[in-house]
């Protein structure tokens, strides 16, 4: 990556590294108040850097406003003619030209700022080939909703990546679309006619696209059925595939890659796949269903899995971030945060961004000739009566029967405004070759013919039904002569004709009535009049009111609408969505150089050949167990529950333990029966209850517990739990000698969370206010525990008792500390971590992760504390004796374990900084030095190491 193209944000990473190494452990950090260092600050200076730049942008390039006016027709482009879209075509070429990328703190060598690219990638080009001889094209502009949001967008360098709409086979065709289309700053993706059957027409439109609108999967003859959809999977996820082996050819460092829709929900996995740095972001311009919905999807878990990949994902409204979080949370069992959702220290950012429109091309319309003419005609043709409009394409969604319903209703219930009101519903066609869209257009054909002649005369009828789309022009005049706006959807994701509405409003005022199913509730709701359009008497009771309203109330109602409509435009849509997809990669950045690296195996394997005398620590759930959380597996609570030692551990497990050089330590925060079960054959050590019982398994359980711990708390805090798991089904509780753990990892995962809250305040105010204890909270669990039961506090006590048994014969040279314990747990790995020498400051991670040359003996629980590296022994083991064991270890060491007390374990270390191994199984966040993602890992890491010692 160039230094360029890694550059984030602007003036922030020019700082990158002093930030980063100003808040290293042991360094003190040094405010300048010239850095931007929290996340508003950050986002602040880069809008304030957007706006200086398309400021200067603006200066430079004088652009025609008659011609800025016409570009790019209507949101979906719905309402142009085929005429107006051929006039129009080189105005949308000059548009994606002209297209510029965020402002990034870079400047060119001729002195003006640098620019971003930015690679949408969507299904669909915006543009449609036609075919006009073997290697010549005729490029029109294609519909859609995302064409018309980004191309008012001038702060981007925009390269369009998507399916052209036409199957080209043959080389030829291939190259010179192409090229063509590179012209247009386009990048075709070449989709068979298999494949856009599959992927397109059947998994895309008659799966994914009804499910998000909560209209149920299809329930055609069942076998039928899955065998489509099986197929029409695979397409889905062969198309994918195919677009990011496009976005993979084309892609540059520094780039962003914008992934839109539904279509290309495996994308981020795919590009991540491809380059883990690689800025991704993913937007949904549909709603996104609950998850009680989401999770009837047979490939729910995949699809949410592709997604989270991203760096932001980005709704239209808050209530489809929030179903999204739950989903990922519910169906995958993963953290939802206020900021996204979290597994295991990777942080996909979850936000809403409700998209715009170029406010300013409809109000400069209003003043174009053309449109005047319009708004005469319009007002002639309809004078004497108020005007109702809809907008919408004739779909399942947008309410249309509903509407027209509520209108009739209005009519039967007001005689007196039969004649002095007209309903103007603009329909346009969409999947005409699709039966229900059939079906559905022959239902509203019914239905107005049939008011029509109800309420109708010869001279006038109360509704004007179009089945077509509305030039431009034609359609600003429209707006602009309208009394009250009526959006119905039954559940949409935005609907920007509700926006378009009010951008063409500023003279007459007009009401807008809007459902509350549409996105756009959210934002001009407060200025609009909100209905149920499945009630149709609210919503005729409505368009009583909004034909009536005060001339005052319609002007604070419009001016908070028109307010809204022209500051969060379009172009400030797409501008927010990249800073902050910025923003999240500079922060997955920081906290990624905190993550501890991968185990290097081969070292760890090569230490442990080299060694004398080394020392296992062996966490045993998540760590030694079978891997229970595979995706796509259904959660069998009765069979995890009983934790198994994995299968493929029985017999490196028993090298390892049969070595004589080798000492095992089973820790655990299990009972003493559970760990009995699964290790009584094996010649090891057993820790349970995080180390306060121990056993060698030839012998007997002993306790290693202080003895002034008091454990007169156990029987209150048995109720509350005992409380608790009755009144959240599938939680339980465990009763312990030293602790109580109430688990909730089955239970409902939103209400277990509110339990977990509700259980925590009962303990705070009754049972624990006065005690000795500590509560550990775990992913799914609450557990109190006696003041110092933890498996750091016990690790120096279990060393003592082994020495005692005679089981260390020298002293140890090597640890390998491996675990999936709780954060609280985590000082394991620090009690085995050298102290510093005096004067030299603490190190970072990454640093400590290093081998070292230091050989360091005496160890602390304290993370930072400045000694010199000595070696501890008994106080009573004199100099002399240990000059007189130079030759050999058998004499001084006997002497040494004999005057050895329980409470000095760590005494019998004689470990080196790089003969030290922690490891956390399956957490990235944790002390320790390494990380290892899985038991499977650990399964492998334990087999290299007993095959080391045949």
């Amino acid at each position: 990556m160039s230094p360029e193209s890694s550059k984030e944000n602007g003036i922030l990473d020019k700082n990158f590294d002093d930030i980063q190494s100003a808040n290293m452990p042991g360094k003190m950090y040094d405010y300048n108040p010239a850095i931007p260092t929290t996340r508003l600050e950050r986002l602040l200076r880069e809008r304030e850097l957007r706006r200086s730049n398309r400021s200067y942008h603006s200066n430079e390039d004088v652009r025609d406003a008659n011609r800025e006016s016409d570009i790019f027709g209507n949101r979906n482009n719905l309402y142009l003619s085929d005429s107006d879209k051929r006039g129009r075509e080189e105005e949308l070429w000059e548009g994606i030209a002209e297209a510029r990328t965020l402002y990034d703190g870079y400047e060119k060598q001729d002195g003006r700022p640098s620019k971003q690219r930015l690679l949408v990638v969507a299904n669909r080009l915006p543009v449609a080939a036609v075919r006009k001889g073997e290697d010549s094209w005729q490029l029109e502009i294609s519909a859609g909703g995302l064409v018309t949001a980004l191309l008012g967008v001038n702060e981007f360098e925009t390269r369009w990546i998507g399916w052209a709409g036409v199957n080209v086979p043959d080389e030829v065709g291939q190259r010179s679309l192409t090229k063509a289309l590179a012209e247009k700053r386009c990048i075709p993706v070449f989709l068979d006619e298999e494949v856009v059957h599959q992927y397109y027409n059947g998994y895309c439109n008659n799966i994914l696209w009804p499910l998000f609108h909560y209209l149920g999967l299809p329930q055609e003859d069942r076998l039928a059925t899955t065998r489509s959809f099986q197929s029409q999977f695979s397409a889905y996820k062969k198309a994918n595939q195919m677009f990011a082996d496009v976005v993979n050819e084309h892609y540059e460092d520094g780039d962003v890659v914008w992934c839109h829709d539904y279509h290309l929900m495996f994308l981020p996995k795919c590009l991540k796949e491809y380059n883990i740095e690689m800025k991704v972001g993913w937007f949904l311009h549909t709603p996104f269903p609950s998850s009680e919905i989401h999770r009837t999807l047979p490939s729910r878990s995949e699809l949410l899995r592709s997604v989270l990949a991203a760096d932001l994902v980005g709704f239209h409204t808050y209530d489809y971030a929030r179903h999204f979080v739950s989903a990922c949370t519910r169906i995958l069992g993963l953290e939802g945060t206020p900021e996204g959702v979290e597994d295991q220290g990777k942080l996909t950012r979850v936000a809403a961004f409700p998209i715009g429109i170029d406010s300013n091309r409809f109000i400069r319309a209003l003043e174009l000739p053309e449109v005047k003419d319009h708004i005469r005609e319009l007002k002639e043709r309809f004078a004497g009566r108020k005007v109702m409009l809809g907008v919408d394409r004739l779909d399942m969604i947008k309410g249309i029967p509903q509407k027209i319903l509520a209108f009739e209703k209005f009519l039967e219930e007001n005689p007196v405004w039969r004649d002095k009101v007209v309903l103007l519903q603009i329909a346009v066609p969409t999947r005409t070759d699709v039966p229900e869209y059939q079906k559905l257009t022959c239902q509203v054909h019914e239905i107005v013919g049939r008011i029509n002649g109800r309420f109708g005369t010869l001279t006038a009828v109360p509704i004007h039904h179009l089945d077509r789309s509305l030039d431009f022009h034609a359609l600003c005049a429209l707006y602009a002569v309208t009394d009250v706006a009526l959006v119905t959807s039954l559940r949409d994701g935005m609907n920007l004709v509700s926006y378009e509405f009010v951008a063409c409003q500023d003279e007459k005022k007009g009401v807008l009535i809007l459902s509350e199913f549409a996105g756009a509730a959210q934002s001009l709701g407060a200025g609009a009049i909100l209905v149920n359009p499945w009630n149709i008497t609210e919503v005729a009771a409505s368009i009583g009111y909004a034909l009536t309203m005060p001339a005052d109330e319609r002007e604070k109602r419009h001016q908070h609408n028109f307010m809204h409509v022209t500051i969060h435009t379009s172009q400030e849509w797409a501008e927010t969505f990249v800073s902050e997809l910025n923003d999240t990669v500079v922060e997955a950045q920081l906290r990624t150089r905190q993550i501890p690296p991968l185990l290097p195996t081969r070292v760890a394997v090569e230490r442990y050949l080299q060694s004398k005398n080394r020392l296992l620590i062996l966490g045993f759930n998540s760590t030694l167990t079978e891997p229970v959380d595979t995706p796509g597996r259904r959660i069998d609570q009765f069979k995890e529950m009983e934790l198994k030692l994995h299968p493929d551990l029985k017999d490196p497990l028993e090298k390892l333990c049969n070595d004589p050089k080798t000492t095992v330590v089973i820790l655990s925060g299990s009972d003493r029966n559970v760990l009995d079960e699964n290790f009584g054959e094996y010649n090891l050590w057993l820790a349970a209850e995080h180390g306060m019982f121990l056993r060698l398994t030839k012998g007997d359980w002993m306790t290693t517990m202080p003895e002034n711990l008091h454990m007169d708390w156990v029987d209150s805090v048995k109720h509350v739990f005992e409380y608790f798991t009755e009144r959240t089904p599938r939680s339980h509780f465990e009763l312990r000698q030293t602790s109580l753990v109430w688990n909730y990892k089955y239970a409902d995962v939103e209400f277990g969370r509110l339990q977990a809250k509700d259980l925590l305040q009962h303990l705070w105010t009754g049972p624990i206010s006065n005690a000795s204890v500590d509560v550990f909270q775990g992913g799914r669990s609450v557990e109190v525990r006696a003041v110092g039961v933890t498996k750091g506090a016990a690790i120096d006590r279990i060393l003592g008792e082994i020495v005692h048994s005679n089981n260390v014969k020298a002293p140890i040279d090597y640890v390998l500390c491996v675990g999936h314990f709780l954060p609280k747990d985590e000082d394991i790995y620090t009690f085995f971590e050298p102290e510093l020498p005096v004067g030299v400051a603490t190190t970072s991670r990454a640093n400590l992760s290093k081998p070292t040359n230091r050989t360091a003996s005496k160890f602390s629980t304290r993370k930072s504390s400045f000694r010199p590296f000595v070696h501890k022994f008994p106080q009573a083991f004199s100099i002399s004796e240990k000059k007189t064991s130079s030759n050999g270890n058998g004499h001084w060491w006997s002497m040494m374990r004999d005057r050895l007390t329980v409470h000095e374990g760590s005494s019998v270390l004689d470990l080196k900084g790089d003969n030290y191994f922690s490891c956390a199984v399956g957490r990235k966040r944790s002390s320790a030095r390494y990380l290892l993602g899985s038991s499977a890992d650990v399964v492998s890491l334990l087999k290299e190491l007993a095959d080391s010692l045949t």
